[in-house]
């Protein structure tokens, strides 16, 4: 594991020399060692978000979003599109996320939130005065942004559809 040092410490002078190399395009390398790796290189990064129940979340994820859900430590392993993966759990003292912690982008808000609602999902969770929205809950163009609405799962955390014209726009 590569050494980080606080920003008190001073470099020495074999440090200084990889630095100006690695700047220089250079090898970065200090003659007669390897360049070490970080523990984080091949690891693999999830989020994860508290419950007060797992079960009512498995049903949400899985029967109302479409996601697929997986049991695992515990807690719930949710498959989010494009193969990233979201850990949920069980946390007896759980309180709701009180910002969006998970955003999807999609080319049709009102087709999402149409689905949503037929699933179950309330979208309209601000008041008007927090959060101008149409009667289904979309703000459009709020503060120069994308089309968005705001849904949350059964713990109370919230989540959010969002118009996202994807990478070819």
């Amino acid at each position: 594991m590569t050494h980080r040092r606080h920003r008190s410490d001073r470099p020495s002078p074999e440090g200084l020399d990889l630095c100006r190399q690695r700047c220089q395009g250079g090898s970065g390398g200090i003659a007669g060692q390897q360049e070490e790796s970080t523990v984080f290189e091949n690891s693999r990064a999830f989020p994860g978000v508290s419950t007060d129940d797992v079960a009512a979340s498995k049903e949400f994820y899985a029967d109302r979003l479409g996601l697929t859900v997986t049991d695992t430590m515990g807690g719930i392993d949710v498959e989010l599109p494009g193969g990233a993966h979201l850990f949920v759990y069980e946390k007896p003292n759980h309180e709701p996320s009180s910002y969006t912690f998970l955003n999807f982008g999609v080319e049709d808000i009102d087709a999402a939130v149409d689905e949503l609602r037929a699933a179950g999902v309330e979208t309209k969770i601000y008041s008007d005065e927090d959060f101008p929205t149409d009667s289904r809950g979309i703000a459009r163009g709020l503060g120069g942004g994308p089309d968005i609405a705001w849904f949350k799962d059964p713990s109370g955390n919230v989540l959010a559809v969002l118009a996202d014209p994807g990478p070819d726009a």
